[in-house]
């Protein structure tokens, strides 16, 4: 047997030769290029039609995932398996694996697509949902990944997220910063106020409109609650959070403003003999 032969002959217990094998893996690597350009194209015509990064993301793993699909079973008959067969007894069990083992995968899936439509958050956004809090990293067909502040990476089904409240903190343009804090009986109210309120409009980042605004919100056991109210760029939330909290306790200090914290007086009597 020639060289030639060795080539196109079938391998032992494989049913196909070398030939068809080199020639399999050749078309496998070119239909797996032909699906990336073809993902890479529509990626680059989503990004000039400025689709929302989620969107995008999801529709070009759909397409990837039926690419590599098709591929995989335009190839498979250069080594001898007839996928028409095989599919006739795949479609057998289909019904079954939808109705049992696939019922979560399917229902990620179109939570995922309904996610990517109504668009509730967008990549970058600071959401509360399914009892997590993080920065939404990206939305897969399966799944939504959440990045925390300590840099950890949540992983959350999408059917969990669509049936759950959603929490969008920066998908508007301002926030309100609201901060609480409680003064001594006795305290003059308006100078507290006043003070307040001038302290938070010292700050470059607060906005003047809305005005920043000083209201009593509750008298407590210990203490007569304030709550102070100002305006800022969503971005600029957590620093002037932060801010305002060191210098409401440095001004309150410096005026004399009492600042209590809980109590509590025992007074002991002689039990009789």
């Amino acid at each position: 047997m020639g060289v030639e032969d060795i080539f196109v002959s079938p391998l032992p217990f494989l049913g196909f030769s070398i030939y068809q094998l080199v020639v399999f893996i050749v078309a496998l690597i070119i239909g797996i290029i032909i699906v990336r350009i073809v993902a890479n194209i529509l990626k680059r015509t989503m990004d000039r039609l400025k689709t929302p990064p989620l969107v995008s993301g999801l529709v070009i793993n759909i397409i990837k995932a039926i690419g590599y699909i098709i591929v995989i079973l335009s190839v498979l008959p250069i080594i001898g398996i007839d996928t028409s067969a095989a599919g006739l007894g795949l479609s057998a069990v289909i019904g079954l694996i939808l109705g049992f083992g696939l019922q979560d995968t399917w229902a990620n899936m179109a939570a995922g697509v309904w996610l990517a439509v109504i668009r509730p958050f967008d990549k970058g956004d600071y959401v509360q949902v399914a009892g997590y809090s993080g920065i939404i990293h990206g939305i897969g067909v399966m799944s939504t990944t959440l990045k925390t502040f300590e840099n950890v990476v949540i992983t959350i089904p999408n059917k969990n997220i669509w049936g759950a409240p959603i929490v969008n903190y920066t998908r508007e343009d301002t926030r309100r910063v609201d901060l609480d804090v409680g003064v001594a009986y006795g305290t003059d109210l308006d100078k507290a106020i006043n003070v307040a309120l001038e302290t938070v409009k010292k700050h470059p980042k607060v906005l003047q409109d809305p005005a920043p605004q000083v209201v009593v919100t509750q008298l407590a056991d210990s203490s007569v609650n304030l709550q102070i109210r100002a305006w800022t760029k969503t971005s600029d939330y957590g620093a002037v959070k932060v801010d305002l909290t060191k210098m409401i306790y440095e001004e309150f200090n410096k005026a004399g403003i009492e600042i209590p914290f809980p109590q509590l007086d025992v007074h002991i009597r002689d039990m009789p003999k």
